[in-house]
């Protein structure tokens, strides 16, 4: 018995002394809470809607601070009818309520109204969400009108789908996996491509000779750019022909902000496979760079604006959510280069930001 302890006395030494270990051991349990208790939730709180009052009599007013009320909904009065479409389009409002003239004397004099509500369904989860949210503030406030009436009151919300009226979840899920996996392929099969001339002893010959980094990267780009562009027009071909999904906007565009992010995703991968060690370590660490991040971080799966504000923040990060952002645009709402030029210039700047610290890595390495 005494020796059982002395070795379980050495196993605990091995663990305490090894940080790596006490990471993962202390480390992980933390960040899963953390991140599947308050970050990851369907559930949608503080969602940008917009309200018109064409009414603005009593039941408007009244059911308007209902809305507001709600921990649901940030609301958004100085929005005027032409104002609407842009604002869909840019992506800063989930949700419309319009409030037709006379909303109160309809419920008094007809025994009913209608108001209308209008959903961004580029994001079906989200659009469903939020209409059932406001359906049931509605319907709360009907129940507090028929204590008061002598005569059954309704008011019937008239919900319109924006951009997906059918509520197809190819609008949501086809953008999602488009970045997910571009980005998933391009770093992974470009993070182990120098790292496996360090393990097969070819990166001795590169050393010796003339051949200047720039073109060394070059010469590991351009195979899994070709690639890569062929992906994308297999996963376009598969959209429009076998799941229905045309696009809206324009090809060239889509083409273009592609190319963009497949070189954001090879640059990346390049930066892992300079400063890696074995293959492993490669392959390891493109899915941590590339996988949970574009499940949990970029607005695919779960709201962003739900999650605290630091996870928000380490979200600007991810490559993949501006791409989403991007193709969403394009693809789902038809909209051109105006409405996306700022994730188009992030994305640039990330890839320069990559491609130069991989550029002096390299050089260093060569040394």
């Amino acid at each position: 018995m005494k020796q059982l302890f002395t070795f379980v006395k050495k196993e605990f030494h091995h663990v305490f002394r090894d940080r790596k270990t006490l990471l993962m051991l202390f480390g992980l349990p933390v960040v899963q809470i953390t991140l599947f208790g308050f970050a990851l939730t369907n559930e949608i709180k503080n969602a940008r809607i917009v309200v018109i009052d064409n009414s603005k009599d009593v039941a408007s007013r009244q059911l308007i601070d209902k809305i507001e009320a709600s921990r649901y909904f940030e609301v958004e009065k100085s929005v005027t009818h032409l104002d609407l479409e842009n604002k869909f389009k840019e992506g800063k409002i989930k949700l419309a309520v319009l409030f037709p003239e006379n909303f109160n004397q309809d419920l008094l004099h007809l025994n009913k109204a209608q108001i209308q509500v209008i959903a961004d369904a580029s994001d079906i989860n989200t659009a469903t969400t939020l209409t059932n949210y406001l359906s049931a503030i509605v319907l709360d406030y009907q129940r507090q009108l028929a204590r008061d009436a002598t005569i059954p009151l309704q008011i019937l919300p008239e919900i319109r789908m924006l951009y997906n009226p059918e509520l197809k979840g190819e609008h949501t899920f086809i953008p999602g996996i488009m970045a997910m996996i571009m980005l998933l392929v391009c770093v992974m099969m470009t993070s182990i491509s120098i790292v496996r001339e360090k393990e097969l002893g070819t990166m001795e010959i590169l050393l010796v000779s003339p051949f200047k980094p720039i073109l060394v990267i070059l010469s590991k780009f351009i195979p899994y750019l070709i690639i890569s562009l062929f992906n994308v027009t297999s996963i376009l071909l598969l959209s429009v022909y076998a799941l229905h999904l045309p696009v809206q906007g324009s090809l060239f565009l889509l083409y273009a902000e592609s190319l963009l992010f497949i070189v954001t995703a090879l640059s990346i991968g390049l930066l892992i496979s300079i400063n890696a060690q074995s293959q492993q370590t490669a392959m390891f660490g493109s899915l941590m760079a590339t996988m949970l991040p574009t499940l949990l971080l970029s607005g695919f799966m779960f709201p962003i604006e739900n999650m605290p504000l630091p996870l928000q923040v380490i979200s600007n990060i991810v490559p993949s959510k501006w791409f989403f952002i991007i193709v969403k645009s394009i693809m789902i709402k038809g909209e051109g280069f105006a409405s996306i030029w700022k994730e188009t210039l992030i994305l640039a700047g990330m890839t320069a930001f990559f491609l130069l610290v991989s550029l002096k890595k390299f050089k260093i390495r060569l040394a």
